[in-house]
């Protein structure tokens, strides 16, 4: 069986002494001002001169920097998490002249994510024991799971989160053992009450984590909210308690999820999803909370890599496919479908429920796809006349002739 060579992170929680807190808050202050003087000096130099600074040019600057008397500080702590730190801001650039991303914006002493990214230069991993640069002693890591057999990090990733814990993240250059293969394929429309439904009529009920924690999230915003904002120690003890609750509700979702997609590749060699446009349904004010909730985003992220791991094959189906109002026996499709809508009667004669009608049509579209290419097209151009690259999945061979244009 063909095998091949992917990054795979494993994350585990560590528990720092105070010297190694210390030094890794540091370096986390550190890593933050870097980035924001990198940014600020990148956006006056194209501001004031039109001109573009890359990371050769803001390396050199961190040299300079660095023997500032103000900024003497930057020595005190390795010099690879600041020299990530603007290959960062490189690649966040690199997103936004490509147009996949808005422009790097500053980062936050209280609501930026903290941490700093180590490479091989900074750290040694040596008998399951990890030492970071400017550490005597070894982290005090909880390992859940052993790295596989032979191998060795090449990036080490130290963060805190909002919830007060620590967490090291090893990245790997590892081969997994891909499944064997099975001749079963999966259709899955995704959904609020359930979470997803598959082509075999099975449905997944959605667990609303958020739903089960809400009080003790809106007792906790309460709380915050009544304390006076600066940098008190009760603010801060508050804030603690609304990040443990964000983390309990993240952590079941992302557990749950993973149990989910897990088995969803396991048993499917081909598996076909619709692509939804998550950030426009969270414009909607009735349904953001529950469709936030849902985690499909992340849902979608984990197919992906998981398949790419496994030897599976995963189909993505065009958002304007009209899973849920075309008959999947005699292809017919009808005119409006409004939500409340769970089950219809074709002409036909057949009577569907929604969700599984969509999951059979979409697991069909994406199985003529996969198969030879054919039910597929363009879409149309942008009014500036720009062809764009997404496909679409029309109706499959077998329904084409009975189908309707679509309004």
């Amino acid at each position: 069986m063909v095998t091949t060579h992917v990054k795979r992170a494993f994350k585990y929680r560590f528990y720092p002494t105070d010297s190694q807190a210390a030094e890794l808050s540091r370096t986390f202050g550190c890593v933050r001002k870097v980035y924001n003087m990198a940014l600020q000096a990148r956006t006056e130099a194209w501001t004031l001169r039109q001109e573009r600074v890359g990371y050769n040019a803001t390396s050199a600057m961190l040299t300079a920097w660095k023997k500032v008397e103000g900024l003497a500080y930057l020595c005190e702590v390795s010099s690879v998490p600041l020299q990530q730190a603007l290959r960062h801001l490189q690649g966040a650039f690199a997103n936004f002249w490509q147009k996949r991303a808005g422009y790097p914006t500053f980062k936050s002493r209280k609501k930026s994510r903290k941490c700093a990214e180590y490479t091989s230069s900074a750290f040694r991993y040596r008998d399951g024991r990890l030492t970071l640069a400017k550490m005597r002693q070894p982290l005090d890591i909880v390992w859940s799971r052993p790295l596989p057999d032979g191998v060795v990090p090449t990036t080490v990733t130290v963060s805190l989160d909002a919830a007060g814990r620590w967490f090291v993240s090893l990245l790997c250059v590892d081969r997994p053992a891909m499944s064997e293969p099975v001749n079963r394929a999966v259709g899955i429309d995704a959904g609020i009450t359930a979470l997803v439904t598959l082509s075999t009529g099975e449905r997944i009920t959605n667990p609303r984590h958020e739903r089960k924690d809400r009080e003790r999230l809106a007792r906790a915003q309460r709380d915050l909210a009544r304390k006076a904002r600066g940098d008190g120690a009760n603010r801060a003890k508050a804030r603690l308690k609304v990040g443990k609750a964000y983390a309990r509700i993240a952590d079941r979702r992302r557990d749950f999820l993973h149990k989910l997609t897990t088995r969803l590749v396991r048993e499917n060699q081909t598996i076909v999803i619709e692509d939804l446009a998550v950030r426009n349904m969270l414009k909607n004010r009735t349904l953001a909370r529950v469709i936030s909730d849902a985690g499909w985003s992340e849902m979608r992220s984990m197919l992906e890599y998981k398949a790419d791991w496994y030897g599976r094959d995963l189909v993505v189906v065009d958002r304007w496919f009209p899973s849920s109002k075309l008959c999947s026996a005699c292809g017919t499709l009808r005119g409006r479908m409004p939500l409340d809508v769970r089950e219809w009667t074709c002409d036909c004669g057949t009577t569907y429920d929604r969700d599984v009608n969509a999951a059979i049509n979409i697991l069909a579209a994406g199985l003529a796809v996969a198969a030879c290419g054919d039910g597929v097209r363009p879409q149309r151009s942008t009014p500036g006349g720009r062809s764009s690259m997404k496909q679409e999945v029309v109706p499959p061979p077998r329904s084409r002739a009975a189908a309707q244009p679509r309004g």
